[in-house]
């Protein structure tokens, strides 16, 4: 690391700076309630002293199992600048999940939003060795409430402590590929974030931004940029269409983050015709691909406000397919992940490290201040993902003359059938331009004939009935016989992780059941 002299300041510092420009403005609303830029300062400073007092080492890890509130997200701050540093579980994991995450990140402190997780809060409290303190926002039988606690202690004023060297973050990774890893950032990693979303997303100048998400994850790093403008983040606790909808037109909302499959639900919920949406300016959507039929109609219904982003637990953002890549005239760029936000150096490079030709195959590799230091505990991983001075997403794509870049697939999901190497991506996205196909998941399955077979596993659309030899054959039109399918499933719904992604480990495993290696 470089000396501080040169160092962006922490986000946590960042926040605080933020917060003292707009006192009056709400910061932050949601269902019931609302607090100002000077009612967060007040909260984050409290908190800090609460945790303080404690005596926790820098770099003591915070493990935190919230909803989205206001009131946890200033504790995460809190705690940041408290030079103490925050591992977020997933709200929609499992108890297992969690408690491997608390025990690996050696989290010693749990804050818990106990109006939505008491009891899974409870459970963790009493099963994770390693936690110290446990505080709950709101009652609980277990733990101190901290909104209490911080009363107690009276008024405090936040300090910037954290340092450019501290330990800002231990994200885990979705888990999609394996065991969940923890990427781990100190706040010199993460201090340039904030401005890179502002300069390379169509941000509104005074954001209404409405979290739908989980700001556990890729949501939350939008919170940061909202307030740098000015603006409110509009909170809800998990994605219910009809409140999305009415937030949306009643607060005027002008900006907001989806992924794909709640995007779809809004565009089948009857309330849609019947809501005002025109304040919309950005509708953020990323995790996994979305239809190019049901985007074109997106554009038609919600309006020309579609911007897809993509990176990774492991470098976030990297790149961005902006409002005006979104033309229906031009539909082959639905499919592109985008084109290369300012602050990443990507290039697209073979197995040598060697950048491939235009329209090559390859992949994708970045450099980047945000790229995170390593995989917490894991040496061997980090060395091979950061090797040669490269973050290696395990995305495997290729760029065009002007550089927009088109995911063909997972290193990992590659299916080798019949000696062709094939891209799962390449037969989802055929697929999913036809009318009848609501969401496709492309696996290789076992097959003693071609090593793996290629199988697409499809969810209709409301009412339709997909022909299997008609899309097969279109497939074989499109990419030719090797890439079409040997069989398609349809299904009611696909298994899904907590971040929205097609479960692609769930969908293989129903195939590969007893033989010993998910390999041909």
């Amino acid at each position: 690391m470089s000396d501080p002299l040169h160092a962006f300041p922490p986000a946590c510092a960042q926040t605080l700076q933020a917060l003292a420009r707009y006192p009056s403005r709400t910061a932050f609303s949601w269902p019931g309630g609302s607090i100002t830029y000077q009612g967060a300062t007040d909260l984050i400073g409290r908190m800090q002293n609460v945790f303080m007092r404690l005596g926790f080492a820098p770099g003591t890890r915070v493990a935190l199992l919230t909803a989205n509130r206001a009131d946890t997200w200033c504790a995460g701050v809190a705690a940041q600048l408290a030079r103490l540093a925050i591992t977020s579980l997933h709200p929609l994991g499992s108890l297992d999940d969690q408690l491997f995450q608390i025990e690996d990140s050696g989290a010693e402190m749990l804050i818990i939003d106990a109006a939505t997780f008491r009891d899974r809060g409870g459970d963790l409290a009493a099963k994770a060795a390693g936690i110290k303190t446990v505080f709950t926002l709101g009652p609980a039988d277990y733990g101190i409430d901290l909104l209490q606690a911080i009363e107690q202690a009276g008024h405090a004023t936040a300090r910037r402590l954290a340092r450019p060297d501290d330990i800002a973050t231990l994200n885990y990774t979705g888990g999609t590929t394996g065991k969940s890893k923890g990427a781990l950032r100190h706040h010199h990693e993460n201090g340039g974030l904030a401005g890179a979303i502002l300069a390379a997303f169509e941000i509104p100048d005074t954001p209404r931004y409405l979290t739908v998400a989980p700001i556990s994850h890729v949501a939350g790093t939008k919170v940061l940029p909202t307030l740098m403008r000015g603006g409110t983040v509009h909170m809800l606790k998990g994605f219910d269409p009809e409140a999305v909808l009415k937030t949306i037109e009643r607060e005027k909302i002008n900006f907001t983050l989806l992924v794909p499959t709640m995007i779809y639900v809004l565009l089948d919920h009857p309330l849609l015709d019947k809501t005002d949406l025109s304040s919309l300016e950005l509708l953020l959507y990323g995790a996994s691909a979305m239809s190019p039929s049901r985007l074109v109609e997106g554009i038609e219904r919600i309006g020309a406000v579609f911007s897809q982003l993509y990176g990774q637990t492991e470098c976030y953002p990297v790149s961005v397919l902006r409002k005006a890549d979104h033309d229906p005239k031009t539909p082959e760029l639905f499919l592109s992940c985008g084109f290369p936000i300012a602050v990443c150096d990507v290039r697209i490079l073979n197995d040598n490290d060697e950048e491939v030709g235009t329209g090559e195959p390859g992949e994708i590799c970045v450099r980047a201040p945000q790229v995170m230091a390593k995989y917490w505990k894991r040496p061997d991983i980090t060395a091979e993902t950061l090797k040669n001075g490269w973050l290696h997403t395990g995305d495997i794509a290729r760029a065009d003359e002007r550089g927009y870049m088109y995911i063909l697939d997972r290193k990992k999901d590659m299916i080798v059938s019949g000696g062709f190497n094939i891209f799962p991506r390449e037969v989802e996205d055929v697929l999913s331009q036809h009318a009848d196909v609501a969401m496709v998941a492309v696996v290789g399955v076992p097959d003693d004939k071609w090593g793996e077979a290629v199988t697409a596993v499809i969810v209709a659309r409301a009412g339709a009935r997909p022909d299997a030899d008609e899309l097969i054959n279109l497939v074989k039109a499109k990419k030719g016989s090797a890439h079409a399918p040997k069989q398609i499933r349809f299904v009611k719904e696909l298994p899904m992780t907590g971040v929205g992604k097609v479960d692609k480990k769930v969908l293989k495993a129903g195939f590969w059941s007893g033989r010993d290696r998910m390999v041909g």
